[in-house]
């Protein structure tokens, strides 16, 4: 397989639709399908799609399409679903606490091990499996842990801060729900998603 580096990221989000599409259609019993019914499911060019999975090897047989179950472990391979990867999340407020408890994670392959804030309040725990701490035990969780994804709800103004902290510690990797761009090294990759900027998207198309 290439280099990560080598192959764009919209290409690994796409990555992830078609993962989703394909759990459909084995939770549906089938077995084989073309890459213009898969692109369809999608909501991308077959063309599009063919180029994606290139750059991960070839896959299908001409004239019956690709094998269902052995195109999700090839992608789930290369996501990294078909082992549990490990989160940490930082910022157990409101948004934090609802992402605790929401159980779709595991099932996509990703496990939140731990919390962290700077005020620790069990209750925002309260019925999870997630244990809290407080933020200045970071760093050595991570260590130990080997963990190397956050996701980050904390306040504007904390977001850098603990940024840099999530950083120090080794994360490569943060998924951003403060809304605020936040400056990282080269290395370390930033999701961010803006819930008011997505609002604001969809408002232009209301008439």
């Amino acid at each position: 397989m290439p280099s990560k580096i080598d192959i764009p990221r919209k290409s690994i989000y796409r990555l992830s639709i078609y993962q989703r599409c394909l759990s459909r259609l084995k939770e549906n019993g089938v077995e084989t399908v073309s890459s213009d019914a898969l692109a369809k499911a999608a909501g991308v060019k077959s063309t599009q799609l063919r180029k994606d999975l290139t750059y991960f090897g070839q896959f299908g047989t001409r004239g019956l399409g690709y094998n269902v179950s052995q195109l999700s472990r090839t992608i789930g391979d290369v996501l990294g679903h078909n082992r549990l990867q490990p989160v940490i999340l930082v910022g157990v407020g409101n948004l934090g606490s609802a992402l605790l408890r929401y159980g779709g994670f595991r099932k996509e392959g990703f496990e939140i091990v731990a919390a962290f804030d700077v005020s620790p309040n069990p209750a925002r725990v309260a019925e999870t499996n997630v244990t809290l701490h407080n933020i200045d035990k970071l760093a050595t969780f991570v260590n130990q842990h080997h963990v190397k994804m956050a996701i980050l709800t904390v306040p504007v103004m904390a977001a850098q801060s603990v940024s840099n902290l999530l950083v120090d510690a080794g994360i490569q990797a943060i998924l951003n729900f403060s809304p605020t761009v936040i400056e990282v090294p080269e290395h370390v990759v930033v999701n961010s998603v803006d819930l008011a900027v997505e609002l604001e998207n969809l408002s232009y198309f209301i008439r």
